[in-house]
């Protein structure tokens, strides 16, 4: 099955309150490695050094400090057509966090307005 194709299978079996979800990536043919490493810097992969894995990719569902759902899909669809051809696995998925805003000096309407949107 393609790269994209699976993300979008992992992405579909989370729970509607996923937030982040952190994969591993590994590549099967060593001479892709360096044209995947230039696709995938456009969604922050990390690359392993030791390990049988050679990327872990960080996904944010709404916020945070991770690569956007799609764009992730978008970048995963590009490897396959280049052929370049790989396993994802779950490393770890979370849910139900919400992000963190410094409030202090804040009007309390703005504050309610944050809970509202937020659902907190």
């Amino acid at each position: 099955m393609a790269l994209a194709d699976d993300f979008r299978n992992v992405v579909d079996s989370l729970p509607e309150g996923w937030t982040d979800l952190s994969l591993d990536l590994k590549i099967f043919d060593p001479e892709d490695y360096i044209d995947s490493a230039v696709l995938l810097s456009q969604i922050n992969a990390q690359p392993y050094s030791r390990s049988e894995w050679h990327w872990r990719i960080d996904v944010a569902s709404k916020f945070g400090h991770a690569a956007a759902a799609p764009t992730v899909a978008g970048i995963l669809d590009r490897l396959d057509r280049e052929g370049i051809e790989g396993e994802l696995k779950i490393r770890d998925a979370q849910e139900g966090r919400a992000e963190v805003v410094q409030m202090w000096g804040r009007p309390e309407s703005v504050r309610e307005e944050f809970r509202h949107r937020r659902s907190l």
